[in-house]
């Protein structure tokens, strides 16, 4: 199976602490019939929402990997002792069949590698403007574009939060109900990952 983990570790980890945990995370899979297909650093962010002990910054990374499913307890349990490791989420995205197009379609605002976002072409081309996302219109925004929400590019979900943290239900954002799922999967995502506050619709940007 493929999978893709992110992973927040503490700021003041030094560059040696981080790649250990690079390390740390291509050696697992490595020992569960894995292979590490993407590891991109994004850095340093203000994250959307604090820790519950109050911790406002994280250093994210993620990784996109095949391995099988012992793999992903080993990681869990080695980030569950890790003192320098804050969150993290491993995320099933298909087989390995799959592995050319989810590499080939990676991309987030968050990474200076990969840095896009699957609805830059539609912005370029007049897309959707997100103080113009509730006007009306018979077709799913999503469908029309071809496109679907991914909580690590917060431009496919965003214009779905309001101010309060709240996403916005299909009946006001005309979005079909196979895609109000999907974004509302994504938004709980980010949420986890600290990438989009769960009381405001605020984003995490960089430090």
């Amino acid at each position: 199976m493929i999978y893709e983990l992110s992973l927040v570790a503490k700021t003041e980890l030094s560059d040696e602490q981080i790649e250990k945990l690079n390390t740390l995370v291509r050696d697992v899979v490595g020992q569960h019939d894995g292979e590490v297909f993407i590891q991109d650093d994004w850095g340093k962010m203000n994250l959307a929402q604090p820790t519950e002990n109050g911790t406002s910054t994280g250093h994210f990374m993620y990784f996109l990997f095949k391995a099988n499913n012992a793999n992903n307890k080993e990681l869990a349990r080695r980030f569950g002792i890790n003192e320098g490791v804050l969150r993290h989420m491993i995320i099933k995205v298909g087989e390995e069949k799959d592995i050319g197009n989810l590499v080939k379609n990676y991309k987030t605002p968050f990474s200076k590698k990969y840095n896009g976002s699957v609805t830059d072409t539609d912005e370029e081309e007049g897309g959707v403007e997100a103080d113009k996302r509730f006007a009306r219109r018979r077709s799913c925004f999503f469908t029309v574009n071809q496109i679907k929400a991914d909580w690590k590019d917060p431009k496919t979900y965003a214009w779905l939060v309001n101010e309060f943290g709240k996403i916005s239900p299909a009946r006001v954002s005309n979005i079909s109900r196979k895609h109000q799922r999907f974004a509302t999967t994504a938004v709980k995502r980010a949420r986890q990952m600290a990438l989009i506050s769960h009381l405001s619709n605020r984003i995490a940007d960089k430090l």
